[in-house]
């Protein structure tokens, strides 16, 4: 599925734990900040034994960083909000490369549509032989004021030469 109405933060912290956890993604130093951000200003997402723990330089930081988000996703959705608000705030862009903001949007798909309906209805009037005269050419003639420029000259140039067809 390419986009849910509702993706909790728990689901998308599940789904961009890999890409989290993989060799390089996060540093040493990164992480301790986002423990820290998390300890000191949410003192109820991670209290000060357990950031001691997830700050342990003895455990590998693949082993820390996955535990560190299996933990917060029990703790419920805030806690993983939290963590992706730390992250941006630390690691900007890595934050905007997580797998999990590039599902496209359903608002994406109604632009998609709404672009193939403009296309197919412009064709349908540029038809020299539909019967299309007055309402379609209105329409098309206040269309400008609606889409960008390129297309408006493009709309504008249809209804110059439209007169000279018939």
């Amino acid at each position: 599925m390419l986009f849910k109405k509702y993706q909790s933060y728990c689901d998308r912290l599940h789904q961009d734990m890999a890409f989290l956890t993989s060799n390089g993604r996060l540093s040493e130093q990164l992480v301790d900040k986002i423990i820290l951000q998390l300890n000191r200003v949410y003192p109820q997402i991670l209290t000060n034994k357990e950031a001691e723990k997830f700050r342990n330089p003895k455990a590998s930081l693949h082993t820390r960083l996955s535990s560190l988000i299996v933990h917060l996703q029990k703790k419920g959705d805030k806690p993983c909000q939290e963590f992706y608000r730390a992250l941006q705030i630390n690691a900007e862009q890595l934050h905007n490369n997580l797998p999990s903001r590039k599902i496209l949007s359903p608002s994406f798909f109604i632009a998609c549509f709404s672009v193939a309906a403009g296309l197919a209805f412009f064709m349908y009037c540029c038809n020299p032989e539909s019967k299309i005269v007055g309402g379609a050419r209105k329409v098309l003639g206040f269309s400008p004021i609606i889409i960008g420029r390129h297309v408006a000259n493009i709309c504008m140039l249809y209804m110059e030469d439209s007169p000279r067809q018939q």
